[in-house]
């Protein structure tokens, strides 16, 4: 089953997508977010879902602007490809390979969730930046409160998956990282998810043996295909990942764990990495990326001109005085 938050007619609704790309609205559903809390689980939210289906259609997909599939309640964000830490590492930091930690576990980041954008949605470029880089990644959503949960449990804790562009400015994020922290600014101003939350149920004739999603990836920029992978090449599957994220620790419904971005042209800095020089170029104003997942959908973005940052002095080098 899948559902869509859209704005139509001046208002904002929830709905499962139909047939043919038919919209059933949810009567008195606020949220997607708020569905999911209230819904117990993948069961609860498909029980809801069917009962939409047995009212009179709302408008086609075509007809209404999509937004973000749901409001987040924290967004984390995953490295699980290894060909992707290969060519970002090379491109971000100048260094070849894989740090021998990054085997040992799972790591991801927390990024912002109060700058998620939908599908079609322009997305500014971050103040500062003249670097900008698209990401092709999969993001699991979390359905029932859990802790400490092993793989097998984790399973019945994710509700269903979407789209997610990691928006990146390699440039700023470049030069924070230097300090020990981070990706801060460098990944702060947009994160883009859709078109549709898909349920995890609907995914499953795509699992292989080990249990890894088998969805083909594309990300193309002003239509010329620039990365094309398997969502099955993660090092992790999602219920490993999301294992680790509860590791001491709640997943709370709503929250959004991010697969890290896929390889082989699954974000330009990858390219930049294993060709020395910025071939294909960054992002700039007016360009187009379209990012696509098998079983789930499509992403269309087009990066506009951005706010300016506000000037802020250096740090200050202090006297240390003491009391």
């Amino acid at each position: 089953m899948r559902f869509a938050t859209y704005a139509h007619q001046h208002r904002t609704r929830v709905a499962v997508v139909g047939k043919d790309g038919i919209l059933c609205p949810l009567p008195g559903a606020a949220s997607l977010a708020e569905l999911i809390r209230s819904s117990g689980g993948l069961a609860g939210l498909l029980q809801i879902g069917a009962a939409a289906l047995d009212v009179p259609p709302g408008p086609h997909v075509s007809q209404v602007r999509l937004l973000p599939p749901l409001q987040p309640s924290s967004v984390r964000d995953f490295v699980a490809f290894e060909e992707h830490v290969e060519g970002v590492r090379r491109s971000v930091d100048g260094v070849s390979g894989v740090p021998d930690q990054w085997h040992a576990a799972p790591t991801f980041y927390f990024t912002n969730p109060h700058a998620i954008y939908g599908p079609d949605d322009a997305v500014p470029m971050p103040p500062g930046s003249a670097v900008l880089d698209y990401e092709l990644e999969v993001a699991a959503v979390i359905g029932r409160e859990g802790r400490d949960l092993t793989p097998e449990q984790a399973r019945d804790h994710i509700i269903g998956f979407t789209v997610f562009n990691d928006w990146s400015a390699r440039d700023l994020q470049s030069a924070e990282m230097k300090v020990g922290l981070g990706p801060c600014k460098g990944k702060d101003t947009a994160t883009t998810l859709g078109p549709y939350l898909v349920t995890a149920d609907e995914l499953d004739p795509y699992r292989d043996g080990e249990g890894f999603l088998r969805l083909a990836l594309t990300a193309e920029v002003n239509g010329q295909v620039i990365g094309k992978d398997l969502l099955s090449n993660m090092s992790w599957t999602f219920e490993e990942m999301v294992a680790y994220a509860s590791r001491g620790t709640r997943v709370v419904p709503g929250d959004v764990l991010g697969s890290g971005t896929c390889g082989n042209g699954g974000c330009l800095a990858e390219l930049w990495g294993l060709r020395g020089e910025q071939i294909p170029r960054p992002l700039k104003p007016g360009d187009t990326v379209t990012l696509t997942v098998e079983g789930i959908g499509t992403l269309t973005s087009t990066v506009v001109t951005g706010a300016e940052p506000i000037p802020l002095p250096a740090g200050r080098r202090r006297s240390r005085e003491r009391p």
